[in-house]
Formats: structure tokens, sequence, C-alpha cells
């Protein structure tokens, strides 16, 4: 990519360690985790550099305009139902902030209820992290975030007068995940989940908010809900429709029914539900059940129903089968009516059955192609749905077609299109295999411009995540289409570790088996290259967050593999990371026990900043969001700064922090078009792509 490297602002080193369980780890970088002012220097010259070796040869307006052109439809802003209306978060062009609209179809012109601007901070936009109308339709709560960090605030609007009501819970929500807000099904409060001190000190609770009346001021209380594993946990609460039941579910990745109240009975506190299962069981209250997806004794799913009264719900054997596992892996459901809408992944693609009140199956949705519907990230913020409509109206996108909504209605035939995909891509599509070391077979999708030689080796990025039972799903990303527009070839893979492919699919490559996930992706690189589709010459690798520690481990591991690397929003420094309280949660779920010296060893073998030692390396763009809650921007400043002390090729590694940017939940359009633009600049010039140049 250079002759030679760039200059480098200087980066000096500490006689620094980090003593965890008594291993003791070198730090020489650890000056750059705390925010001063020579740390915000040195990352601005570093930003500085990144962008002008980005766009070298390029016209950045030319790019960012590449970047528009398939961002088009990239994000479904579902509508929510309540009492016969729809409401829906609106970005208008060149509004600093959406406003929120109700009317009385799902993407019906309707009238404002409030706009956002008004919450900005003066510098910074306001963002919607999430929304949730009152089951009557008379007050709508807004998750607001204005620094990108996904920490938000409740804000609740009457929605007649669009007046911005007094009492709003002062809790700040660490993220959107539990759903924002659940609502009592008299409209009278709602519960939430919320953080008990600052944001670093990462302890949450479940709130219980009564709305201000004209008789009394609004409260807002702890719930004591019996929730076992301690309050760092991620819970969400789900009401029945009738008002009665309320189940607590808890754990974000893999959520389980753990509490559940009768509410007919107003002296009955919180019981125990299903406290004992290490796997997931996932649904909703339907009458006196609850109906759930789960993975307990059926790694690929199936659908059960558990009695809320039942006397041992921890025994799998008093669970009625409504559904038995399949070929197909069995994801969500969803309720619609009197019906339950069964999300299903086909080789990661989407299928939809419908099943009635019973578990009995009634039919299929017929979907627009082969691809996946939006869904969230983790499968808890599933289960916050509201008060649910009687048409199932989703959002579905393909890898070559950008996100439309469509509206199926139970027992008709047909779905209706209710918002049309902006974009399509010219491109084609197939679904190839590795082999892993191991022998079980890697799928990967192959998303190739339309036209090319593929019997030439093409410039190529391999896109992965395998982690934390989330899937990588066959699904429309803009900026992954802008760099198909661009000339070159998308690979994406789906390693062990994700949930593409169910339970056992996921344990295989976690806690201890962590490292299986990155020998998936060698297999995959090392096929790419063994078929003739690509050469390490013209082979990139990008993942983001977990994806981004992939990245990390496959540049110091295997660096003569990759012309470019890119790891975005990057954990990077596991051992540096159990000192954070939000990281040193998620290390002990997802890797290993600090405490324990033999899985701090093992934490070493697997942790990129531990890693690095003289070597060369490809071409490194390392993107990080100055907010961060998730992986702070201390992790890509510190392995930027020691690659490049350790880089003895000639290829950059370069470090851009932008302002205002978490970790990509709530960053606001414009500052996610210049990261994306800036990104696909990069790999274009690494690649040896068309340069984009102005036109005229």
């Amino acid at each position: 990519m250079n002759s030679s490297p760039p200059p480098y602002p200087p980066a000096r080193t500490v006689d620094a360690f980090e003593d965890v369980a008594g291993v003791r780890v070198p730090d020489p970088y650890r000056w750059l985790e705390p925010e001063t002012d020579e740390v915000q220097r040195w990352q601005r010259r570093q930003a500085e550099l990144a962008t002008s070796t980005a766009y070298d040869g390029q016209d950045p307006a030319a790019v960012r305009k590449l970047i528009e052109t398939y961002d088009a439809g990239s994000r479904p802003a579902l509508p929510r139902f309540a009492a016969g209306r729809w409401f829906r978060a609106v970005n208008a062009p060149g509004a600093a902030a959406p406003s929120v609209v109700v009317a009385d179809r799902p993407f019906g012109a309707g009238r404002p209820v409030v706009d956002l601007t008004a919450f900005g901070d003066g510098q910074n936009p306001a963002f919607l992290s999430w929304l949730a109308p009152s089951p009557n339709g008379r007050v709508l709560a807004l998750g607001v975030c204005t620094d990108g960090s996904e920490h938000n605030t409740v804000r609740l609007i009457e929605v007649d007068s669009g007046r911005v009501l007094d009492g709003a819970p002062r809790q700040v929500l660490h993220s959107a995940w539990a759903g924002g807000v659940s609502w009592l099904p008299d409209s009278s409060g709602f519960f939430f989940l919320a953080l008990t001190g600052s944001p670093h000190e990462f302890r949450q609770a479940v709130y219980r908010h009564r709305l201000a009346t004209r008789d009394s001021a609004g409260s807002t209380v702890v719930e004591p809900i019996p929730v076992g594993e301690g309050s760092q946990e991620y819970t969400l609460v789900q009401f029945s429709a009738d008002g009665r039941w309320v189940v607590a579910s808890h754990r974000v990745g893999s959520p389980v029914p753990v509490a559940v109240r009768d509410l007919s009975r107003p002296a009955t506190p919180w019981r125990p539900f299903v406290t004992d299962c290490a796997g997931t069981v996932a649904g909703h209250i339907v009458g006196d059940r609850y109906i759930a997806v789960t993975d307990v004794a059926a790694p690929r799913g199936r659908v059960v129903a558990l009695p809320l009264d039942a006397a041992d719900p921890n025994d799998p054997a008093s669970w009625t089968e409504l559904v038995p596992e399949g070929e197909t892996v069995l994801r969500s459901l969803s309720p619609v009516g009197d019906h339950l809408y069964l999300s299903e992944f086909d080789r990661t693609c989407a299928r939809v059955r419908i099943l009635d009140r019973s578990g009995a199956v009634t039919g299929e949705v017929p979907l627009p192609g082969q691809g996946a519907l939006s869904a969230p990230f983790f499968a808890l913020t599933g289960l916050a749905v509201g008060s649910p409509p009687d048409d199932f109206v989703f959002a579905f996108s393909t890898l070559t077609s950008s996100w439309g909504v469509y509206r199926h209605r139970p027992g008709e035939a047909d779905i209706e299109t209710l918002s049309a995909p902006a974009v399509t891509l010219d491109a084609d599509v197939t679904f190839e295999r590795a082999v892993a070391l191991d022998g079980v077979e890697i799928p990967y999708h192959v998303v190739r411009p339309a036209g090319s030689d593929p019997t030439q080796p093409a410039p190529t990025l391999i896109s992965a995540y395998g982690a934390a039972n989330v899937p990588l799903l066959p699904q429309y990303q803009p900026e992954m289409a802008a760099f198909v527009a661009a000339g070159g070839v998308l690979v994406q893979a789906h390693l062990r570790g994700g949930g593409e492919f169910g339970r056992d699919w996921y344990l295989a490559a976690h806690r201890e088996r962590k490292h299986v996930r990155d020998r998936d992706l060698i297999a995959v690189a090392e096929h790419l290259i063994a078929t003739g589709l690509t050469t390490p010459e013209r082979l990139a690798l990008t993942g983001g967050s977990d994806g981004g520690l992939m990245c990390g481990v496959a540049l110091t591991t295997r660096p003569e593999l990759w012309c470019a690397v890119l790891p975005m929003a990057p954990l990077l420094d596991l051992i540096g990371g159990t000192r954070d309280p939000y990281l040193d949660f998620v290390i002990r779920k997802a890797w290993a026990d600090p405490d324990d010296p033999a899985e701090v060893r093992r934490l070493l073998r697997l942790s990129p900043y531990q890693l690095v030692g003289p070597g060369v390396f490809p071409a490194i763009y390392l993107q990080a969001g100055a907010t961060d809650p998730r992986c702070p921007p201390w992790h890509a400043r510190k392995f930027a700064a020691r690659l490049q002390a350790a880089q003895e090729g000639n290829a950059p590694i370069l470090l851009h922090v932008f302002d205002n940017a978490g970790h990509g939940a709530a960053t606001s359009y414009e500052v996610a078009t210049a990261q994306d633009a800036e990104w696909l600049a990069f790999l274009i010039r690494a690649l040896g792509l068309g340069r984009q140049e102005a036109s005229g």
C-alpha cells in the first residue's frame, strides 16, 4: 500500500505491569488508557494521519457519495403498535435528529408527536435509542442518547398534545438491550432496567415507575426480582395481555424466565421460575402458559409450553413440546393477534411459520427472497414486543437488496409491501464451504459483482463475527454493498461461536474453545486462496467488537495471509479488560475466569495486544468510538501504538477514534457515514480498487 510507512505520532512506553491472579503481564502503553490531554492530542494526530492516508489520491466527497447511495433503506425503523395506532421514527433529510409520528397505518403520513431536536445538548444531536407507546396509546416513552455511547435516559411525551411530561425516571439505561421500558397493561407505569450508579461501575437493577396522576406524584423504586445471577446481568419484564401474569427474563444472549408473579393476587411476591437452566428459554406469556423457543434437549431449537403455575418448572419433563426439533434452527417467537410467528434459519436464510395459540403449525409466510428478517442483536431484546398487533409487520433484506418492510395477515396467502427496498446491488451470491482442521464444514456466502471474471483472483473482503450466540445473517449492509459496487468481492463467513446453526455451533467456540473461531476463519481464508478466488495480496478482513478481537488475533498470528485488516470498535486487551467492570463481566461469561492463573494464561494466548511482536504486518485500519462503553477506545489506541512500534514492513498502521461515536448502536447518521466512508476509502486504496474521483 505504501513504499514506506507514514510518520506516526511518537508513543512513549512506560514500565507498567498488570497482575491478574498472580500472572504478571507487561503493559508498556498503559498511559494511553486515560483520557488525558496528552492522549487526546496523540489521538487527534493519529486520526489526521488515518484520514489523509486513507483518502490519498481519492476524492472524499466521491467516496461519501458511494456510501450514501448504498445506505438508502439500510436502517429499518419498524413501527410500534398501541391502541389501534402505529408509532415510528422519521429521519427527515437534513434534520439534526429524528421525529416521532403516530398514524392509523404502519407507514401512514400521520402527525408528529415529538421532535427529538429539543433533547440535544447544544453540541450533539439527540439519538433515539428506543420508543415504547403505552398500551392505551396516550403516553410515549423514549430513550434518548446524546453522545453516541448508548447510555440513554427516559423521556415521557403526552401523545395528543406533544407535551413533555415531568417526573420521568432519572436513572441512566446502559443500552437498549433490555428493550427500553415494559409498560404495565393498564398504562399506569412501567418496568425498566437501569444503572444503579455510574456507567463505569456497571451495576444494574430493575426499576418500577409509576406515572404521576392528578392525585399523586410519580415514583421510581427498585423492583425486588429474584434474578439469581446478580444485578450485572440484563433483565427484561414481560406482561400477559390480560395483566394477570408478569415474567422476568434474564440473560441477554441466552434468556430464561427466571421469575414469575401472579398480579391477580397483589400480596403474592415474585417467585423463582426457570432458575437452573444453562440453555435458552425465550418466549411470551400466552394465557396461563409461557410458550418459548428453547435449545434445551434440542440444539437447533424446539417450541415448548411451561405452565406459569408449574410446581417444578426447572424440570424439562414438565414442559409440553409443541414444535419438535427439525432441520432448521428455531430462533424466536412473535405474538400476532391470536397467533405466534416462528422465526427460523434454513442455512442462515430466514423462514417464518405460523402457529395458533395451541402451538399447531397453520401456515408459512411467503418471504420475498433468500435473506434475513430484521431482528435485535440479542435474543433478550427481541422479547420486548409491547402491545402485539393483529398483523405481522416485518423488515426483510438480502445480501443484494436493501431493507423493505412487509405485512402478513394471518390466514392470507400473500404478503403486502409497506415500504419497498430502495437499493438493489448488481451482484451474484453463492453459498460455499471450507473445511476446518477438525473436519467440520464452515459455510460462507460469496457476493461477487455481476460480470466479474470468476477465473481471476479478486480483491476480496472477509466479514465475520462468530461469538456470543449471535447469528451473522445474509442481510443487507450498506458499507459492504458499497464495497461490492466498487468492484470488491464480499465473503460473509459463518464461524463457530455464532448462532446461525444452533446451540452446539455456538458452544463449539465458547470459553475454553474460543480458539476454534480463529481456526475457522483461517480455514475460510486458506480455502479462498486455494480455490483461486483471491490471493494474500488481495485479501482483507474486517469484524467489529468481538469480531475486532478476531481480526487482532488473525493479523498477529497469521499476518502473511492478509493484504489489509480492519478491526472495528474492537476488543483487543483481554488482560487489561479485567480492570473494567463491564468487560470483566463479559470476559467471565465468554472467555475465562480471571481469578484462575491457568485461565489467565489461556487469555494471554487470545489477547491481540499481548500477541504483538516485531514482524511484517499487513495494512491495518483501526476504527473506534470515543464514547464506546463496551470496547473503550484505549483498546485500539494501545494496540495501534504497539503495532506501529513493531512494524518491520512498509504497510501503514492507522488509527481513527471518532468523536461522538460509541459501539455503533447509537451513533448518529452523520458520524456513521463519515466512519463508513473512511473505512471504504482505506479498503479501495489497500486492495487497488478503482479510485473514487470527483466527477465533472
